[in-house]
């Protein structure tokens, strides 16, 4: 349904009938995607890792070719195609439907002539960076469409200075996201990496009677943070019959309602009942290491850090002490910071935690949703429709 929303707001923008392409009307030169990094210098010109394959040139299909006359697509650029870093080739597909592809190594090659083409920036696994000096030398920049929720990466105060719109894509990652919170949860609970080594070991010779996890059904689940991920947490969390609790900046009453969740206003509260604790909130000055050694103290023994939204929101060093002396029983992460964690890390050590490679919109489908997404935001800046994804800096 998403995806035919998406595909339908592009087509509107496209084939408005007798109107011209309004990108073009005026320049207006803001940022935002997912992970926390720091940011690089002017060295990065240096870092950037490209391949052979190229995004230059344009492809124009029949529709596009007449809502936009003999004009040129968008200059949008892009990290790279394809290689560890780059676009996938899917994407590129469908992004050289609307835009010129412009890669940085073809804008670095090139920076008189490509700057003036680029308009937008497609931000996807927080790549490319977009810094100050990024920013000071796309004049006619008018949008970054971040494929991903997150934008802790960028500064939103210093890209709105320079005129220039931020979207994110929050539709297209909630199901896929909630999807890999319980699957943390349950995995965790049962033990479920454990049991793959024993299983698999060529030491086992038997399966121990007293290898015991602890079941999901009917134990209470803590959501912190009841936004459209957190709600598909919650509607997912209803079906094993869990009592549910959320804490959140405000209260969602129709939401809590639909799914029989219970407010917290008090994440204290929250902590010391729930036998599984789920973060699933955005990064912010606010809620850096808002579980530490205090917030872990009040959690049960018995208890399970779930972690899904950034991996700056726990102080990590005192998970490390919290896990070490059983304060909680375990914690999953999908996130670290940074990612991934050194191979020496503390974390990496321990039996009683799980962690993934921050792979909560890691599926096809997710992927594929992100990019439309990105890509209606972005042609709406640039044909001066209404935004459905605008990140606003605070």
């Amino acid at each position: 349904m998403l995806r035919s929303k998406a595909f339908n707001l592009l087509k509107s923008i496209h084939l408005m009938a007798g109107q011209p392409n309004l990108a073009y009307k005026g320049i207006h030169p803001v940022i935002a995607s997912h992970g926390h990094r720091p940011h690089r210098s002017v060295a990065y010109r240096q870092r950037y890792k490209t391949g052979a394959g190229s995004a230059g040139g344009r492809s124009l299909s029949a529709p596009q070719t007449k809502a936009m006359s003999e004009q040129e697509l968008p200059g949008l650029l892009i990290l790279d195609i394809g290689g560890t870093y780059g676009v996938q080739e899917n994407i590129v597909a469908l992004l050289k439907k609307h835009f010129c592809l412009i890669t940085m190594k073809e804008f670095l090659a090139n920076k008189k002539e490509m700057s003036k083409k680029i308009q937008s920036v497609f931000v996807s696994e927080c790549r490319p960076t977009v810094d100050q000096e990024l920013l000071e030398s796309l004049p006619n920049l008018k949008v970054i469409g971040n494929s991903g929720v997150g934008v802790d990466h960028l500064n939103l105060k210093m890209i709105s200075n320079f005129g220039v719109k931020v979207t994110n894509t929050p539709h297209a990652v909630a199901d896929s996201t909630a999807d890999i919170g319980m699957a943390l949860m349950l995995a965790s609970a049962r033990r479920l990496v454990e049991g793959s080594q024993i299983a698999i070991s060529p030491h086992t010779k038997y399966f121990a009677v007293d290898w015991l996890g602890v079941e999901v059904s009917r134990a209470t689940l803590g959501i912190i943070g009841m936004g459209r991920i957190g709600y598909k947490v919650a509607q997912r969390a209803r079906a094993f019959d869990m009592k549910i609790l959320y804490h959140n900046r405000k209260q969602r009453k129709e939401e809590e309602q639909a799914v029989g969740a219970h407010y917290c206003e008090k994440m204290e509260d929250l902590l010391q009942q729930s036998d599984f604790v789920m973060l699933v909130v955005n990064l912010t000055p606010e809620t850096h290491k808002m579980i530490g050694k205090k917030e872990l103290g009040l959690m049960k023994p018995t208890a399970t850090l779930i972690n899904i939204g950034r991996g700056a929101l726990i102080d990590q060093d005192a998970l490390v002490e919290a896990l070490q002396n059983n304060i909680i029983r375990a914690a999953a992460l999908d996130v670290t910071y940074p990612e991934p964690l050194p191979r020496d890390h503390p974390l990496l050590k321990l039996n009683n935690i799980i962690i993934t490679p921050h792979i909560g919109t890691a599926t096809v489908q997710a992927v594929q949703m992100m990019a439309e997404e990105a890509i209606a935001n972005m042609l709406a800046v640039l044909n001066g429709q209404p935004i459905p994804s605008e990140v606003f800096p605070k």
